[in-house]
C-alpha cells in the first residue's frame, strides 16, 4: 500500500551543542532527507536563533558572487574538495574578498554601461544624420542665431507642401524641399531676419510642420559627420575589445579563489536554511524537521558516525492536528517520472493522501494508445522519443509508453499508418462496430468514476474524516446514488421498466445526501432547501456528464479513423505520385494534430473527470536540505 501513497514521515528534533550545528546542517544536507520545520517553539526554554550574523554574511556574500558572475561570466564547478562544515570566519573572510573582487567588477559594469550608452547615442546620432543626407553643406549653418537671416528645417505632410510654400511666399520666405519620404517631405525654410516669429510659427503649425534639431556633432556636411561616427564607433568597439579582455584576465587571474568562496557558500547554505526550525540557548541547541521514517534510521548513523560531541535525537508521528503541516515525500522508478511531473502541475497531495502517480500512468497510457491506436504512428511517436531521448530527459519514458501503447491497439485495431487492410484486427476495427465502440468507452468511463471514488472513500477515511467518507462529495452515498442510477438506467434499458431494487437505492441515498446537505448548512430554512437542492442536483448531473465525457475515448478512435479515410480519399482522386505525397502528408496530418489533440484530452480526463473526484493537491511539497 506504500507505494501507492505518500511516504510514512517522522517528526524528529536533534539537541546539539551550539557550535555543532553547521556540522549538523551539513550532514543532513548530505542525506537530503531532512526537511527544516520552521514553526516557533520551546521559546521560553531555547530563546534565541542561532546564527544571525553568520545569515547576514552568507547574504551579503552571496549577492555579491551573484553579482561578479553576473559580470565576468563565471559558473562554479565542483571542487574536490570534502564536504565539511563553514567556519563563521571562513565565511567573513569570503565575504571581505567578495566585497574587493566586487569593486573591481563594478568598475568593469560602470565603464559597459558609459560603453552602451556611447553606442546608443552614436545610433541616435546616425538616425538623425539620415534626415539631411541630401544636404551638402555645412548644416551648422542651418541654425543659430544669424544677424539678416532666419532659417528653419524640418518634415511636414506632403500634402501640406504647395499651400505652405504659397503661404509663406506672401510673406517672402522660399521653400525648399531637399527629401521625401513616403507621407512626409524634408523642407528649409528661408527668410529674411526682419518679421514677427509668432506670426510665422502660426503658419508653421497650422501646416503641420515639425522642426529638426542638429546636435551639436552633426555640425558639418553629412558625409563628413557620417566619418566622425563612425570613427567614434569604430574607437568604442576597439574599448570595449579591451575591457573584455581585462575581465577576461581578471577572471582568468580570480578563477581559483571565486571557484573557493562559492564552495564555501554552497557549504554554508544548509546552515542558512535552517532558519527559524533551530534555535538555543548558550552551548545547547536544538533543531527539528521532518524525515521520511525510511531514511531514519542513516540519519541517526550519519548524525552519530559525522558529529563531533554527543547528541541526542528523539523522534515521534506526527499528531492529528499536525497532519495538514507534514510535507508529502514521493519516490517513484524513472519510467514513472514524467507522470509524476504531470500529477505535480495539478498539486502536491496531502501527507497520507493516495499518491495517483502510478494510476494515472497507466489510465493515460490506456486511454491514449485508445483513443490513437495504430501501428506506424504510434512506431513513430517511439522512434521520436528515443531519437530526442536527450532533449526529452525524463519525458523520454512518456514517448515511448505512449508509443507502445499507441502499437498495441494498433494491432487490436488492424489500423497501419491508417490501412487496414494488411493487418487483421486482433480486437475490431472500430468504424465496424461504432455503437459497441461507444458501449465500451462508456463502460470504462463508469469503471474509472467508480474507483476514483472509491479512492475518495479512503482518502477520507484515512485522513480520520467518517463523516466525509459516508456523505461528504464523492462520499459512500454518492456512490451507491451512482450505482443506483446506472442500475436504474440499464434496467429500463433492457426491461423497459426500473427495478424496484435500484429505484429504492437510488432515492433513498437521494434523500441521505440531501438530508445531509440541508443539516451542514449555516442559514435560514428556505435558503438551506434550495442550497441542498441545487447541491444535490450538482451530484446528479455531475455525475452523469463524467459518464458521458468518456464517449471521447471512443469518439477519438472513431475520429482517427474517419481522418485517414478522409486522406485516402483525396489520395485516390491524385495520379501515382500524388496519391503517395498525399497519404504521406496526411499521415504527418493526423500524427501531430490528432495526437497533440488527444494526448490534451486524456490528460483532461485525468484532471477533470479522475482527480478532481479524489484528489486535493493542496499538500505541502518535501524541501529538504540539500547540497
Amino acid at each position: 500500500m506504500q507505494m501507492f501513497s505518500t511516504l510514512l514521515m517522522k517528526h524528529i528534533s536533534i539537541q546539539v551543542i551550539t557550535s555543532d550545528l553547521p556540522s549538523a546542517s551539513v550532514i543532513l544536507a548530505e542525506l537530503n532527507s531532512f526537511s527544516p520545520d520552521t514553526r516557533p517553539y520551546a521559546e521560553q526554554a531555547l530563546p534565541e536563533i542561532p546564527g544571525r550574523r553568520f545569515r547576514e554574511s552568507y547574504t551579503q556574500a552571496k549577492t555579491r558572487l551573484d553579482k561578479i558572475a553576473s559580470e565576468v561570466g563565471f559558473a562554479p564547478t565542483s571542487l574536490s574538495d570534502g564536504v565539511t562544515p563553514i567556519s563563521e570566519g571562513e565565511l567573513d573572510q569570503a565575504n571581505q574578498w567578495l566585497g574587493v573582487a566586487w569593486e573591481t567588477c563594478s568598475g568593469f559594469e560602470e565603464t559597459r554601461r558609459r560603453q552602451h550608452e556611447e553606442r546608443v547615442n552614436i545610433d541616435q546620432l546616425e538616425t538623425t544624420l539620415a534626415n539631411f543626407r541630401n544636404l551638402h553643406i555645412d548644416l551648422g549653418r542651418l541654425q543659430g542665431d544669424k544677424h539678416f537671416l532666419e532659417t528653419h528645417i524640418g518634415m511636414l505632410p506632403r500634402t501640406q507642401v504647395d499651400q505652405l510654400r504659397d503661404a509663406l511666399g506672401l510673406d517672402r520666405y522660399l521653400l525648399f524641399p531637399f527629401m521625401e519620404s513616403e507621407n512626409e517631405t524634408h523642407v528649409i525654410i528661408v527668410g529674411a531676419n526682419d518679421r514677427e516669429a509668432s506670426k510665422l510659427q502660426s503658419v508653421l503649425d497650422t501646416a503641420g510642420f515639425r522642426p529638426l534639431e542638429i546636435p551639436p556633432e552633426l555640425h558639418a556636411e553629412p558625409d563628413t559627420a557620417k566619418t566622425r561616427l563612425m570613427q567614434r564607433r569604430e574607437a568604442v568597439k576597439q574599448a570595449a575589445q579591451a575591457l573584455e579582455q581585462a575581465i577576461s584576465a581578471w577572471s582568468a587571474e580570480s578563477r581559483q579563489t571565486l571557484e573557493r568562496a562559492a564552495h564555501i557558500l554552497h557549504l554554508a547554505a544548509p546552515y542558512v536554511a535552517l532558519g527559524e526550525a533551530a534555535r538555543h540557548r548558550g552551548d545547547l541547541s536544538r533543531l527539528q524537521g521532518w524525515v521520511p521514517a525510511d531514511d531514519l534510521p542513516s540519519v541517526e548513523r550519519a548524525l552519530d558516525g559525522k558529529l563531533p560531541s554527543a547528541f541526542v535525537l528523539e523522534a515521534r508521528d506526527p499528531t492529528a492536528e499536525e497532519r495538514p503541516l507534514v510535507p508529502s515525500v514521493m519516490r517513484h522508478n524513472p519510467l514513472l517520472k514524467p507522470f509524476s511531473a504531470l500529477v505535480m502541475q495539478y498539486g502536491v497531495p496531502r501527507y497520507g493522501e493516495v499518491n495517483p502517480t502510478q494510476l494515472f500512468a497507466l489510465t493515460y497510457i490506456l486511454m491514449f494508445g485508445m483513443m490513437f491506436g495504430d501501428v506506424g504512428h504510434g512506431a513513430v511517436i517511439l522512434g521520436a522519443a528515443l531519437l530526442l531521448r536527450r532533449k526529452l530527459g525524463s519525458f523520454t519514458a512518456f514517448g515511448i509508453t505512449a508509443g507502445l501503447s499507441s502499437m498495441l491497439f494498433g494491432f487490436l485495431y488492424g489500423s497501419i499508418f491508417g490501412f487496414e487492410h494488411i493487418l487483421h484486427a486482433l480486437w475490431i476495427a472500430p468504424l465496424t462496430d461504432p455503437l459497441y465502440m461507444l458501449t465500451v468507452a462508456l463502460l470504462w468511463g463508469i469503471g474509472f468514476i467508480t474507483l476514483v471514488t472509491l479512492l475518495n472513500i479512503l482518502n477520507h477515511l484515512v485522513q480520520g474524516d467518517r463523516l466525509g467518507a459516508l456523505f461528504g462529495d464523492n462520499g459512500l452515498l454518492s456512490l451507491l446514488l451512482y450505482a443506483g442510477l446506472l442500475g436504474a438506467g440499464y434496467s429500463f434499458y433492457a426491461d423497459g421498466s426500473i427495478g424496484a431494487f435500484w429505484a429504492v437505492l437510488a432515492v433513498l441515498t437521494l434523500i441521505g445526501i440531501f438530508a445531509h446537505k440541508l443539516i451542514e448548512q449555516d442559514a435560514s430554512i428556505g435558503e438551506r432547501i434550495l442550497v441542498a437542492f441545487i447541491e444535490t442536483f450538482e451530484t446528479i448531473t455531475g455525475y452523469a456528464s463524467n459518464t458521458l465525457s468518456f464517449l471521447r475515448v471512443a469518439a477519438f478512435s472513431l475520429n482517427h479513423v474517419a481522418l485517414a479515410i478522409a486522406v485516402f480519399t483525396l489520395a485516390d482522386m491524385m495520379g501515382d505520385t500524388g496519391h503517395w505525397i498525399t497519404v504521406m502528408l496526411g499521415n504527418v496530418f493526423i500524427l501531430v494534430l490528432e495526437g497533440l489533440i488527444v494526448a490534451i484530452q486524456v490528460l483532461r480526463l485525468e484532471f477533470y473527470e479522475g482527480f478532481s473526484r479524489f484528489y486535493s493537491g493542496d499538500g505541502r511539497a518535501f524541501k529538504p536540505l540539500t547540497l
